[in-house]
């Protein structure tokens, strides 16, 4: 102890307390980022968060020089020369025999004398450090490559790692495994692949101290959002058991998301938790020569979130902790122990696949066509790739598969990485996020479909399919091969134009990508699609749920939510979740919440909403918006509305996040609401007198303050999208911080028809001049009394011409539809250069 790693050049052995991240050519990348963890950051406190350290299971490495000297003394390194000479990696059944036979040679060897005995000493020395009879001395043994886990060339998984190891022999047999493993077919045709010289890249053994996850939960953990490489964000997956399981994607695991600016601010940062399907786990083995294996997760602990909220904050804590001192995104392996009850670190590197990206390019993939869905599961990658599919169940099959095909499995094994190198696209039954197929999918640059289910029963080999992963973070597999388009933008030279231009957003699941777009926030985020896509079900439903009668209607509500002891709960969270991670992606720029404006016959259509909604003959202009939310059969449910938000707002610090009224009558209808609001704890513009009597002035110094985006004062904007808005400005404008005009609704409403009606349809023009002469007030009477005017209807993202009149009549920011970002605020910009040089 004591000795610097440099002062032990040819040292056998290293303790971690001895290693550096400076130390890749003696002990590996693994090795290196463990021993630096364990100096730097379980000793010394965080200055980010009072004081905390990590946890890092001690122990030791067995350094390069040691398996130079195991190879020179076997002479393996003229034998495996001669095996691997004049090897085509694309020749699958050649790599298979030259790789078995280079393994073979490897495991047939023998320690030298003095080098066993170095272990073994060092084997008997960790159990005295760490206070441990030897003989209960259980280890991991893990690969670490010279040339792993560097920032630009990821040999993530390319070696294996042993668990549960007990006793001198097990531990020399399971390096000898490790050191074989650095020759399996996938490392061989890795290396060969990307010019790695295979000599020199030599491999060092971590021996550390087992967690037991066996009797509780392990998982990955990336600091960034992995599928768009925005940075934000902790991702972390979990299961139950041993950790292999989740890298290798045997399980689908739970996957929680966390918002890292707030949780730096002290915030419960949680933005995400999906319960995953969990259906087995890897513990330890007491019987046969095995040292682990596969038992069924019960159903109980199935439906039951791994890790608890205080537990996905404190990973992601250290997450934090480790990206801020390595000054990168990183790849992080946990273990919660079962018997210590507490959190471990296992292993860190460098996240590789996003790091590599090109910022300035944003390339997108469209869908110009649809078809029949085969098959659902988790999207990987925000690509789309076509093809063959072609079902492989086992490595016998391997040399059938042909480049250009769709590989259809249950998992991908990591044996199998040359011919995922051919694929157009994976598809597996199993695995989430952070897999080996996910992240081996990430780095070869294709899409990837995992957690399917059911994809290898379904999909037929030789059947042509379309593998979707740029539709959100569900993937699709369609049937045959349709069109899509890719479309790459430069925004080197982007320059924003003095209008804001925000977005239209409702999707979650597509709102990180979104994010790398040139905006200034969200100025409509609707609120129906989380309700219709994540939740399904209709609020009263879940408020009564004691007093439905439907058998079937329960059922489905039972399914839903699963992992929700209250199904209140499970409506505020899933809703707040999803509310949450739209105002995340766009901080610390505004984002503007519509609430609910779903009409009577959209609500009706939710699970259980046929017993709570009436029968309108025209629910476009019935019981929608304002007129809810203070109503007796519906105040409650807006009150979980409210409450979702609160809880976005306050615990997650999403302050970024304001609110917007839709369908609003009458001032007096406004007033209403703001009362069911301040009543659910939205109290809008704290330290502010509220209501009808607050002045121009009070509005004026209220909009002053607010250009702080992260001001904690809620503000409550109003859709200006029924004529009464516009004729009774002031009176809105004492209740409301800003206006945001719904062209769609102001157009039906402005002509007299229904916009969902077929006969009238043509008659409707957002362009018309009295629809303009509306906006031209709204926007000259609210700019008189201090307010900002915004616009968040489908026209200006349809038409060029309406975005420019909006532009020369002073609007104050145009929300688009995603896809019409960049042109139009390249076209505005010219426009506004234009009128400056008329002036």
């Amino acid at each position: 102890m004591g000795n610097t790693a440099k002062q032990r050049q040819n040292a056998y052995v290293l303790w971690f307390d001895e290693i550096s991240k400076e130390d890749i050519p003696l002990v590996g990348g693994k090795n290196a980022n463990l021993g630096e963890m364990y100096q730097k950051l379980t000793k010394t406190p965080s200055k980010i968060f009072k004081g905390e350290t990590i946890k890092v299971p001690y122990g030791f490495a067995v350094t390069a020089e040691s398996y130079r000297y195991f190879v020179k003394a076997n002479q393996l390194d003229v034998k495996i020369a001669s095996i691997l000479k004049g090897l085509d990696t694309g020749n699958i059944k050649d790599l298979e025999e030259k790789g078995q036979e280079v393994r073979q040679a490897i495991l047939g060897a023998k320690f030298p004398e003095d080098l066993e005995k170095e272990i073994k000493n060092s084997y008997t020395e960790m159990a005295e450090r760490l206070h441990i009879d030897k003989g209960s001395l259980d280890v991991a043994v893990r690969s670490s490559a010279t040339a792993e886990d560097l920032p630009d060339a990821s040999f993530a998984g390319q070696q294996e790692s042993y668990l549960n190891i007990n006793g001198e022999y097990q531990l020399l047999e399971a390096i000898k495994k490790c050191i074989a493993s650095l020759f399996t077919n996938r490392a061989i045709s890795y290396r060969v692949d990307r010019k790695f010289d295979h000599f020199q890249i030599a491999l060092s053994v971590a021996v550390q101290k087992m967690v037991r996850s066996d009797r509780g939960s392990s998982g990955v953990m990336f600091t960034l959002d992995t599928e768009s490489g925005f940075k934000n964000v902790v991702l972390i997956n979990a299961a139950w058991g041993l950790g292999e399981f989740v890298v290798k994607g045997v399980v689908t695991p739970d996957e929680y998301m966390v918002f890292k600016p707030t949780l730096k601010q002290g915030f419960n940062a949680l933005i995400s938790k999906k319960l995953g399907s969990k259906e087995k786990k890897l513990i330890y083995s007491s019987e046969g020569i095995a040292p682990t294996k596969e038992v069924p997760v019960t159903e109980a602990d199935r439906h039951q979130f791994v890790l608890s909220e205080e537990q996905i904050l404190q990973l992601s804590r250290w997450g934090v902790i480790i990206e801020e001192h390595y000054g990168r995104p990183m790849d992080i392996e946990w273990a919660y122990d079962g018997v210590t009850r507490e959190l471990y670190i296992v292993q860190a590197r460098p996240e590789t696949v996003q790091a590599r990206k090109d910022q300035n390019v944003l390339e997108e993939y469209v869908m110009l066509e649809k078809g029949r869905i085969l098959v659902k599961g988790a999207a990987v990658g925000a690509k789309i790739g076509q093809g063959k599919a072609h079902f492989i169940k086992d490595a016998s099959q391997i040399s059938e598969f042909q480049e250009g095909e769709v590989l259809v499995t249950e998992i991908t094994d990591p044996d199998w990485e040359p011919i995922m190198k051919m694929a157009s696209a994976i598809v597996t039954n199993s695995g989430g996020r952070t897999s080996h197929a996910a992240i081996v999918s990430r780095e070869l640059g294709i899409p990837a479909v995992v957690g399917c289910g059911n994809a290898t029963k379904i999909l037929q080999t030789g059947q042509p399919i379309t593998v979707c992963c740029a539709e959100g973070e569900e993937g699709k597999i369609y049937e045959g091969l349709l069109k899509f388009k890719i479309e790459k933008h430069d925004l080197k030279n982007f320059v924003a134009p003095k209008t804001q231009i925000k977005m239209i957003v409702a999707d979650p699941e597509l709102v990180f990508g979104y994010s790398f777009i040139p905006n200034q926030g969200v100025g409509l985020a609707r609120e129906e699609f989380i309700i219709s896509n994540f939740i399904k079900i209709h609020p009263n439903a879940l408020l009564n749920y004691d007093k439905l009668t439907d058998e079937h209607v329960k059922r489905q509500i039972d399914e839903l939510t699963v992992g929700y002891s209250n199904k209140v709960d499970f409506y505020v969270h899933k809703l707040a979740y999803g509310i949450g991670i739209l105002a995340s992606a766009f901080y610390p720029n505004e984002v503007i919440l519509r609430f609910s404006d779903f009409k009577t016959n959209e609500y009706a259509s939710l699970i259980g909403g046929r017993d709570f909604e009436p029968n309108e003959e025209n629910p476009m202009i019935g019981w929608r918006g304002a007129s809810r939310y203070y109503d007796p059969n519906f105040s409650a449910a807006f009150a979980l509305e409210c409450q979702a938000v609160k809880k976005v707002r306050e615990e997650m610090g999403l302050y970024n996040l304001k609110t917007m009224i839709p369908f609003c009558r009458t001032p007096e209808e406004g007033a209403k609401v703001l009362a069911e609001m301040e009543k659910n704890g939205l109290k809008r513009n704290k330290n502010q007198e509220s209501g009808i009597k607050r002045t121009v002035k009070k509005i004026k110094s209220k909009i002053i303050k607010s250009s702080n985006p992260i001001n904690q004062d809620l503000e409550v904007w109003c859709m200006a999208e029924i004529p009464s808005n516009i004729l009774l400005v002031e009176e809105f404008g004492a209740l409301f911080d800003g206006f945001s005009i719904g062209s769609n609704d102001l157009t039906q409403l402005t002509m007299g028809i229904d916009r969902d009606g077929k006969l009238v349809a043509h008659i409707a023009n957002e362009k018309s001049e009295a629809v303009k002469k509306l906006i031209r007030d709204l926007i000259s009477k609210a700019h008189k009394i201090g307010l900002k005017v915004g616009i968040c209807g489908q026209g200006p993202s349809d038409f060029p011409d309406f975005a420019e009149f909006l532009v020369r009549e002073g609007i104050d920011s145009l929300s688009l539809q995603p896809d019409t970002v960049l042109k139009t605020a390249i076209r505005i910009k010219e426009l506004e250069d234009s009128m400056k040089k008329k002036k």
